[in-house]
């Protein structure tokens, strides 16, 4: 697939950019990636997404497609022939992990971003721990998809580790925020070691944002209120 077939408007720091970008890589697509500003957005993406005006968007043959996880889908169908399949094969793992996907997005994750918008020491209390209870259901969720294997597909990259493995990196950068660890081999010992499979991966690696970068992105994109 040559190159200008396939474009990809997104952020390096953007947890959904990567997951369009990690599946693109599992298919071994080339892509041009057009990188956005944060705090503005450019003509094309505005003319591609016109309903909800965000990244990505994955533009291929000049037909947009919007939403993360809804791009993930697409790559998979679209390269149905190239590389590894992304979506289980049977209809209820789909299912499954789809319910897990839309878990992480709508619940896990926002309890996460609270912890680095918490006003207070109290209200971080309560984020923590409500990022625990959450990540406890992910640890448990990981044994009965993994079944003993790698990932939560199987034996490789699938679905939903590319729905919570998106996020490693922030996850990190709210560790040092919080002075907590929410990865831990005595609390969650499957998502540890699974972290660092999928941090791993040829897929991954050469994409997943270093930390320190990250975290000097997220002090602009949270500044903490002057005492």
């Amino acid at each position: 697939m040559a190159t200008e077939d396939v474009k990809l408007i997104g952020s390096w720091a953007s947890v959904y950019v990567m997951r369009a970008r990690i599946a693109l890589h599992l298919k071994s697509i080339s892509y041009e990636f057009l990188q956005e500003t944060y705090g503005s957005k450019s003509e094309l993406l505005l003319k591609s997404n016109p309903v909800h005006k965000k990244m990505p968007v994955l533009i291929h043959a000049d037909k947009p497609v919007c939403e993360s996880n809804i791009i993930v889908h697409y790559i998979d169908e679209a390269w149905n022939s190239s590389g590894p399949s992304i979506l289980p094969s049977h209809p209820y793992d789909r299912a499954i992990a789809r319910f897990w996907a839309a878990y992480i997005d709508d619940q896990w994750f926002i309890s996460v971003r609270s912890i680095l918008t918490a006003q207070g020491d109290e209200e971080k209390k309560a984020a923590i721990a409500q990022v625990e209870e959450r990540t406890k259901l992910l640890e448990k969720a990981f044994n009965d998809c993994s079944q003993g294997k790698p990932f939560f597909n199987g034996d490789h990259i699938g679905y939903l580790d590319i729905a919570l493995g998106s996020f490693l990196g922030w996850w990190r950068v709210v560790e040092l925020d919080a002075n907590h660890k929410f990865l831990d081999e005595t609390k969650t010992p499957s998502l540890v070691k699974w972290a660092e499979r999928f941090c791993d991966d040829p897929a991954v690696k050469p994409i997943m944002p270093e930390i320190t970068k990250l975290a000097e992105f997220a002090r602009k994109l949270f500044p903490k209120p002057q005492a």
